[in-house]
């Protein structure tokens, strides 16, 4: 049993307090209105793989639909628009609209290997995606977003020890309808969705059928080769079509089959951006100019297909669901990484110093991921139970290639890696109704895993030798449970506590373009343990919901990245640990004026005195001591990478009535607060706090018929270090600028 100290005991009865004392007071305006004013609807949610309303789900969660998806998804957002506007949550990349790298309560990973795993998983409509280039698929003719924090290793398994992000489309009904939506911004930034669906058998059959375009201009100049609007654009598109077969009131099959392409720019590095020193960027740093010679050949391509099958048969009580998932994606991704052009010892060269040039690709040529669930749930007087069974089987390969800058981006380099994974589990979950206010739960999954790697260079491009084929064929099991426990304060008020344990499987790093080996992290587990109440205020005119957690990983999997060595190893600390609160309300004071506001703290630390990386070879400031070995630096103590202490969020929205529609204006804003960008600690590679707005005004006819406004991201325009690449100088990469634009939509 892990015991918490004074200070931390201290600190979640402060927060406790402090989040009772916040929701009060965002719901106190309500106090003033009438009693005729709207309540708050109802949040259902499938957190726990039935429908439910928020408020009764014993754990910590936030559920993202309506005005606010749709509005910081304006201006062709990708799925790290969900960053920050979700307490604890964070979500960057290093590879561009692609490949997002999530953190909940600080963990996360920061590998940019296409075999990456990563402890939060993601969930869409039912289907787990594993690879992190799917969770790079967009978000269109979304119904809800739920994000779930902390350890979900009994209804979802493995490698989701930090949580889940789950995403529900909307669903093909026997009603007729859809919208159409356009947009257009800045930069020549271009969105066109819409939906169609309805009855094709009456009671029988319905369908529902999605698209999404978006497209953006280049924008950056190019300063080196003197090209205008030389990179920075994407397009792509996506399309989901939809089956739903009801023959009968006990049987339902869901039939679902997507497609999506991406042709744009990788993400852009930009060599010696950060002032040595500093965290600031360098004077006369231009978000729109970028100085390099291999932009040209940069470019990124993905293709994704896969396709689900959903079907329950009801028992007249118990229901039993199969979901059935293939995925297949390709992607090939070439970008400048040194951020400049030439080199020290090949003049000219810029901006700044330039050791080497470093030009490489990295691809998918090959993927296929197949899964299987089937669960039977039902309720039996006070017991409400899950059990199930899953499969898991994928294989991928993956090509990494390096080339010569200075010889006109001649190939230089190979290297391939190949894996299988398999893994199959049993899970189980119930709750029971001790009382009509008292509620006890839990669940046990057990998981089993297997991977079959190799790995081999075959080209150096530092002239070293191929190396010999590596293997690894990591193996592991693991116990993951959860107990939980609610009560019923009044009808409105609930309070819960939840212990949790979350596993995930080894992990291996099988780069070999600079190393001669293969590095393989063991099984991590974790335990967390959170209290937390949730409660509909004022005549349900406001909704509120707040927890305190505290948490430790055993052999936590790490990735030292980069370094002077270029060279990615996975890790294992002893223990890393975590703690702090988080807060979510909602409140409608008055007719046509909507609040929400999010808040988190989170406060981690890696728990291992033996702990050394390897720190960066671009010149920067250490701040860590040496380590054991030459070379090396001390981490233990430090913070996790991309975890911020503070998450705040806040959006307002509020409407004029006016004919048979009205007016309204919608703002949100998300900030973050400064992250450690690696494992060692230095003062260039800190990003500094991130404050992001959004405003959209606009006119809305009745039934929301159509509409049409006006929007702006970013609107502030400020521009942060995002993340760096530590290995040859003070390269970073950065948010994108302010965009404005126009959008209408309609519904039908």
């Amino acid at each position: 049993m892990i015991r918490l100290n004074s200070r931390r005991v201290a600190l979640a009865r402060g927060v406790a307090v402090a989040a009772v004392v916040l929701g009060a007071g965002l719901a106190r305006p309500v106090l003033a209105a009438e009693t005729t004013a709207p309540v708050l609807g109802e949040v259902i949610v499938t957190a726990q793989k039935r429908a439910e309303n928020i408020n009764d789900v014993p754990e910590s969660l936030t559920a993202i639909s309506g005005d606010k998806l749709d509005a910081i998804r304006s201006s062709g957002g990708d799925i790290r628009v969900l960053s920050a506007r979700v307490p604890s949550l964070v979500l960057e990349s290093s590879f561009g609209r692609t490949f997002p790298r999530p953190y909940i309560r600080g963990l996360g990973n920061t590998d940019f290997d296409l075999n990456a795993s990563q402890p939060v998983s993601f969930v869409y409509d039912d289907v787990v995606l594993e690879n992190p280039i799917l969770k790079g698929v967009p978000l269109f003719d979304i119904d809800q977003v739920e994000a779930l924090r902390g350890p979900q290793g009994t209804l979802f398994g493995r490698n989701t020890p930090a949580g889940v992000l789950k995403f529900d489309s909307v669903k093909p009904s026997q009603t007729f309808g859809g919208y159409a939506e356009a947009s257009y911004g800045t930069y020549g930034t271009t969105n066109l969705e819409g939906a169609v669906g309805g009855p094709i058998v009456a009671d029988v059959l319905s369908g529902r059928f999605s698209a999404l375009y978006q497209h953006r201009d280049n924008w950056i100049d190019n300063t080196f080769t003197h090209q205008n609007n030389a990179t920075g654009g994407y397009d792509e598109y996506a399309l989901r079509g939809q089956l739903m077969f009801a023959p009968t009131s006990q049987f339902n099959a869901l039939a679902n089959v997507h497609y999506f392409h991406l042709d744009g720019s990788p993400q852009i590095f930009r060599a010696n951006i950060i002032q040595k020193g500093t965290s600031d960027f360098v004077p006369g740093f231009d978000v729109e100019k970028i100085a390099q010679d291999a932009q040209s050949r940069s470019f990124q391509k993905v293709e994704e297909t896969g396709a689900s099958l959903k079907m329950n048969y009801d028992f007249g009580g118990p229901v039993l669901t199969s979901v059935t998932g293939f995925e297949h994606v390709k992607v090939l991704s070439h970008g400048d990484i040194d951020g400049g052009f030439g080199a020290a010892f090949a003049p000219p060269s810029g901006p700044g110093l330039i050791p080497f040039p470093s030009e490489s690709a990295d691809g998918m040529p090959y993927h296929a991921q197949w899964s299987e669930e089937l669960r039977l749930a039902g309720k039996h007087d006070a017991l409400s139970y899950t059990v199930g069974a899953f499969y898991f089987f994928e294989d991928v390969k993956i090509d990494s290639f390096d080339y010569n800058t200075l010889a006109g981006g001649t190939q230089d380099g190979f290297a391939y890696q190949h894996q299988k994974t398999t893994s199959w589990a049993l899970f189980g979950n119930a709750d029971y109704k001790l009382t009509p206010q008292w509620t006890a739960g839990g669940g046990l999954r057990y998981s089993n895993d297997s991977k079959d790697f190799l790995a081999q260079r075959l080209v150096s491009p530092i002239g070293a030798p191929p190396t010999a084929v590596e293997r690894a064929n990591p193996t592991s099991d693991d116990v993951s449970f959860n107990v939980n426990t609610t009560y019923a304060l009044t009808d409105d008020t609930n309070l819960y506590a939840r212990i949790a344990k979350g596993y995930r499987a080894p992990s291996i790093q099988g780069r070999l373009l600079f190393g001669d080996t293969i590095s393989v992290a063991r099984k991590e587990t974790l335990m967390s343990y959170e209290t937390g109440f949730k409660a509909d205020l004022f005549d349900k005119r406001a909704r509120v919901d707040a927890d305190v957690f505290y948490y430790k990983v055993d052999d936590m999997q790490l990735t030292a990245v980069g370094g002077g060595a270029n060279f990615n190893q996975l890790i294992n600390a002893k223990h890393a640990e975590g703690y702090g609160f988080e807060f979510d309300g909602e409140a409608e004071p008055i007719d046509h004026l909507i609040f929400t506001a999010g808040l988190s703290y989170n406060h981690t630390r890696i728990d291992d005195p033996n702990l050394t990386v390897q720190p960066c070879g671009g010149g920067c400031t250490v701040l860590d001591p040496a380590g054991a070995l030459p070379g090396t630096v001390n981490i233990n103590g430090n913070s996790l990478p991309n975890a911020p202490r503070w998450i705040a969020n806040a959006t307002a929205s509020y409407s004029i009535p006016y004919g048979d529609g009205e007016f309204f204006v919608f703002t949100d804003w998300a900030y973050r607060s400064s992250i450690n960008i690696f494992l060692y600690q230095s003062t260039e590679f800190t990003g500094q706090y991130l404050l992001e707005g959004g405003l959209r005004l606009g006119y809305r006819a009745a039934g929301g018929r159509w509409e049409a406004a006006v929007f702006g991201r970013n609107i502030t325009n400020r521009i942060q270090l995002e993340g760096a690449i530590d290995f040859n100088n003070l390269t970073g990469f950065v948010n994108d600028p302010r965009t404005i634009g126009v959008e209408v939509k309609t519904k039908f």
